[in-house]
């Protein structure tokens, strides 16, 4: 029988196996190093000022769209100016030492350091519109934020995480008037009702799954 391939082209098909095999370990070792990084699961993070989801939320009743604006429209669900804050502390507690780093950063138009908690991977792609606009509730990713005093993680975001969702979205989607409803549950019917909310919010289960959806 002739031979299929030349020694060149054999060469170049293993060559380019070895850098693909590469290429994949050296992108795992880097997710794992990121994840790392990030805040520990059920830890919560200490910032300056002490900023509590749960007096804002749950006691004042700000809605997650007050201080996150761009939630519905960007990747990226914002972080709010400190001109946001003083709406109510140039009157609210004005002057208590907790909340002079706030007043500084809106004197000296500095915007505040906050720590981190949620991290992905540069090479990881994220949209909060799109998962927000097709029923997935800021609780599902984020946990009970509105009973959290100091924000930690509930979820590790590694992409085996993220699958089960792609892979089943019916169990998790929400109609949209409950998607920043922090007390919502699946109610019993849930797999019918998510099924039904597949066709209205015109998903496709077959493409969840597609690596370019979160690689690009």
């Amino acid at each position: 029988m002739a031979q299929v391939f030349r020694p060149e082209q054999i060469f170049a098909l293993k060559f380019g196996a070895a850098v693909a095999f590469i290429l994949c370990v050296a992108g795992i070792l880097l997710w794992r190093t990121l994840i790392a990084e990030s805040p520990p699961i059920d830890s919560p993070v200490a910032q300056i000022p002490p900023f509590s989801h749960k007096h804002h939320v749950s006691d004042v009743g700000l809605d997650c769209r007050f201080c996150h604006a761009t939630v519905e429209t960007a990747a990226f669900a914002g972080l709010p100016p400190t001109s946001t804050c003083m709406t109510c502390h140039s009157q609210l507690f004005k002057g208590q030492p907790i909340l002079a780093p706030v007043a500084a950063s809106f004197r000296e138009n500095r915007p505040l350091h906050w720590i981190r908690v949620h991290r992905l991977p540069d090479f990881v792609y994220f949209h909060h519109d799109i998962h927000i606009s097709k029923g997935i509730g800021c609780s599902t990713c984020h946990g009970r934020v509105d009973q959290m005093p100091l924000l930690w993680r509930t979820q590790s975001l590694e992409m085996s995480w993220c699958l089960d969702c792609h892979r089943a979205p019916e169990k998790f989607l929400r109609p949209r008037n409950r998607v920043f409803d922090m007390g919502w549950n699946p109610p019993p019917d849930q797999l019918q009702q998510g099924r039904l909310l597949l066709a209205d919010y015109g998903i496709d289960p077959r493409r969840l799954t597609d690596c370019s959806n979160c690689h690009r």
